[in-house]
């Protein structure tokens, strides 16, 4: 397609040149693309033109001042505005995908995870799209529902690739920046509403609110929802006139929990759950009414459920041993994982190694504090990803919610910090690292080092042995 093709309902150009793809990110522009240089939050602005013509950008669209540079520079006004028929317009293909979208505050990753495997095994190709990146694609995305025209760009492709269903992570940040604009998104999951991402939102009603547009898209066909959760009704409402379908722990016959997971009856079969947690029972219902909502018979479905498995960073045990990584960064996401292993350890000790991102919510900080001294025999307070703000601070943020008398480690090394509890770790003890997850960096005010939880466990595993080792050579 060529430039004045595209651009043909928006102003007029005579500049005709042959253009492969439109990105708004400028370390994602692939050589012929358009480089859409927005103002704004949803990419990295103008300052990045000149990196996105060395990536290879034929031309550039401007939504500020006019500039010069060594591409055809298009100035249009409110360009923000002007996405969704620019995604639509290149990348026609991508509205034909049919698309699973997934909700909440905790759980998408891994109720997308659970549907697109079920899927897989079920022989209906699909891709994933979500917190941990984009599948069948070299398309690249930090968020957990990429910008407009990473995403368009990525169901075309599908389409081309004859995948015509995905599974999508729906942020509230993606509804509210209007990501999903134009597409099919024909089921719609919701999973849980519990406080997060007020540094974005106004106020809990807001981000409720915004949550709440997913479900009364024209293009919904089905809702699935957790009426376990306290906002079931009000989602309910959103999806007024759509097909909707509920699930909660009541529709297992029986609950049994093991050191590995739960034995569990549903409709008369009796199988093994095998990742901890209630939360993830409730999550694998969540998947399996969406298989159910998308035509499979229980008979398909259920004798597949004992083969899914934790998507990395939630609640991941490592190696076998009593060490979980989880992505938990919420009160109701810490307060769930630390109650799992009590549930499933009981007779032993809880140490918890967590912190809490700079530049996001400071509000629930001492929340998760006051909740993990609550449930935790043990704490050490550590770095996540400070971001800009001062770690102490945030430490410091942490500590307000927790009780003078409750003895405290901190380490602000994380690294430092991991390893101390993993090598200190007594026989009656669990160790849960919470917060980052399945993330492989940690970013601070001035520089981003490459760090995953689950790597510096195995590392200090091994130390571990060596130490012991030595000791009783002596």
């Amino acid at each position: 397609m060529k430039i004045n093709h595209l651009l043909s309902n928006i102003t007029p150009t005579q500049i005709d040149i042959e253009i492969h793809g439109l990105c708004l990110i400028a370390a994602n522009v692939q050589a012929g693309d358009v480089f859409v240089a927005l103002q704004g939050q949803m990419t990295h602005g103008i300052e990045y033109v000149n990196q996105a013509i060395e990536n290879g950008c034929v031309a550039v669209l401007l939504d500020s001042q006019d500039m010069e540079c060594a591409v055809p520079a298009i100035r249009i006004d409110n360009l923000s505005e002007h996405l969704p028929a620019l995604a639509t317009t290149f990348y026609n293909n991508a509205a034909k995908v049919k698309i699973i979208g997934v909700t909440g505050t905790n759980g998408k990753t891994s109720v997308a995870c659970f549907i697109s495997q079920l899927l897989d095994m079920l022989a209906v190709k699909n891709g994933l799209i979500g917190t941990l990146g984009i599948s069948q694609s070299e398309q690249q995305s930090k968020q957990t529902t990429p910008d407009i025209l990473t995403l368009y760009r990525t169901l075309d492709g599908y389409f081309k690739g004859n995948i015509n269903t995905a599974v999508l992570e729906v942020s509230s940040h993606g509804i509210d920046q209007n990501r999903t604009a134009g597409l099919s998104i024909t089921h719609a999951v919701f999973t849980n509403l519990t406080q997060d991402h007020l540094d974005y939102h106004r106020d809990f009603n807001a981000y409720q609110g915004v949550k709440a547009r997913l479900f009364s898209r024209s293009s919904v066909v089905s809702a699935i929802f957790n009426r376990d959760d306290d906002y079931y009704l009000d989602f309910l409402k959103a999806a007024k006139g759509k097909k909707n379908t509920d699930f909660g722990l009541g529709d297992f016959e029986d609950i049994r929990p093991t050191e590995q997971g739960f034995l569990v009856t549903l409709k008369a079969y009796v199988f093994e759950v095998p990742f901890l947690g209630e939360f993830n029972l409730l999550n694998v219902l969540a998947a399996f009414n969406t298989l159910k909502a998308f035509g499979f018979d229980d008979e398909k479905v259920i004798p597949l459920l004992h083969k899914l498995t934790p998507p990395p960073g939630r609640m991941q045990k490592i190696n076998n041993r009593l060490v979980w990584v989880d992505y938990a960064h919420t009160p109701d996401a810490i307060e769930n994982a630390i109650t799992t292993l009590r549930q499933h350890y009981p007779e032993h000790n809880i140490r918890v190694v967590f912190g809490c991102g700079g530049n996001r919510d400071k509000d629930k900080r001492a929340k998760m504090g006051k909740i993990a001294s609550k449930l935790a025999n043990t704490l050490i307070l550590t770095n996540d990803n400070p971001r800009n703000e001062d770690p102490r601070a945030i430490i410091d943020d942490i500590l307000s919610g927790i009780d003078d008398s409750y003895e405290v480690d901190i380490t602000l090394d994380r690294q430092l910090a991991i390893e101390t509890a993993v090598i200190t770790l007594d026989e009656n003890e669990c160790l849960l690292i919470v917060g980052k997850g399945h993330e492989t960096t940690q970013t601070f005010k001035d520089k981003t080092i490459k760090s995953n939880d689950k790597d510096i466990v195995l590392a200090a595993i091994i130390e571990g042995i060596r130490l012991k080792k030595l000791k009783n050579k002596q």
